[in-house]
């Protein structure tokens, strides 16, 4: 898949607050498509938070709530 597809569809609702926020943001930033601001948003909220993408075959699973204050690891696909 190339990077322009999209595989996956993801609805999420907004209050007008958030909305406001989010296109203020895409208009500042000039930001082709609301659409394109959300990931980019996405992706600078969780770079932020030191997450980076999931290994390739990573499951489901290996993901979630932990007990405590157990460090979790997350590798990032080898690039050739």
């Amino acid at each position: 898949m190339s990077e322009l597809e999209r595989g996956e569809r993801l609805q999420i609702m907004l209050n007008a607050e958030e909305l406001r926020a989010v296109e203020n943001w895409r208009f500042d930033k000039r930001m082709p498509s609301r659409a394109a601001a959300v990931r980019e948003l996405l992706r600078r909220g969780l770079q932020s938070e030191g997450f980076t993408v999931a290994a390739e075959g990573a499951r489901s699973g290996s993901f979630g709530v932990l007990d405590g204050d157990e460090p979790v690891t997350v590798s990032t696909p080898e690039k050739d």
